[in-house]
């Protein structure tokens, strides 16, 4: 096992194709080791080089509202009447404080997911 950082495209393409020979390796052999080594390691680089974008506030409520099964209605408790609902998921009005709080709460939505700008 001759493991090092990732540094390039084609590294991460090696490092990708052994963890494809090794998965399934049982943990705590010298197998297992170096893929659960290699998976650190792929995911660092990654992490640098194809950072994720935080979630859009109305985009996280819409998944949990599809998650859940939920309709508009059903944010009421959370936001307010149905007009106010309507404005937030059209992004005509932004979530105010106590509305984070209670999307958090309630329907256990990451503060965040929520809180970021959009």
């Amino acid at each position: 096992m001759n493991l090092k950082p990732i540094r390039s495209h084609d590294e991460l393409s090696a490092a990708l194709a052994r963890i494809e020979e090794l998965w399934g390796a049982p943990i705590d052999t010298p197998e297992g080791n170096e893929l659960e080594i290699l998976s650190l390691l792929v995911e660092k680089y990654e992490d640098e080089h194809f950072p994720i974008k935080p979630s859009n506030p109305v985009e996280a409520i819409k998944f949990r509202m599809e998650q859940q099964g939920l309709q508009p209605k059903d944010l009421e408790p959370f936001i307010g009447g149905s007009g106010r609902v309507s404005e937030v998921l059209s992004k005509k009005r932004r979530l105010t404080l106590p509305m984070i709080r209670k999307l958090n709460a309630g329907l256990n939505i990451p503060l965040e997911s929520l809180v970021n700008a959009y």
